[in-house]
């Protein structure tokens, strides 16, 4: 995939996670036990503006992409296991969970770690 499409990509995963976050939400506070459903649109909701925040960045931020593609794969690990163990009672794969949650902080880590490299020429 060429960094374009990964610039395009990252936008459209951002919008289908906010869409995911809000239809979640209003799951959970339909449901009996909001508990896991809440915790996977609290993670998209999080996520989607952070993701439309590198799309905006990315021509200036070094580490844009890497931070993209680990904050998607994250809290998609993520979200998909809570909403997993909500509807199926039991979740993705062992572990599937805190795999995401190290992913996003992986993530969050390659945006901070953007501020060493020089920026992009835009």
């Amino acid at each position: 995939m060429r960094n374009g499409q990964l610039r395009s990509a990252t936008l459209f995963i951002a919008g289908m996670m906010g869409v995911y976050g809000v239809a979640s939400a209003a799951a959970a506070s339909h449901g009996s036990d909001p508990h896991l459903l809440g915790g996977a649109s609290a993670m998209c909701l999080a996520h989607a503006p952070a993701l439309i925040a590198l799309y905006a960045a990315w021509t200036i931020l070094r580490t844009a992409p890497v931070a993209a593609l680990l904050l998607s794969a994250g809290t998609a690990l993520f979200a998909g296991d809570l909403t997993a163990r909500h509807f199926l009672g039991h979740g993705l794969f062992p572990m599937s969970a805190p795999t995401g949650g190290i992913l996003m902080m992986a993530g969050w880590l390659a945006v901070a770690v953007g501020c060493v490299f020089k920026p992009k020429e835009a």
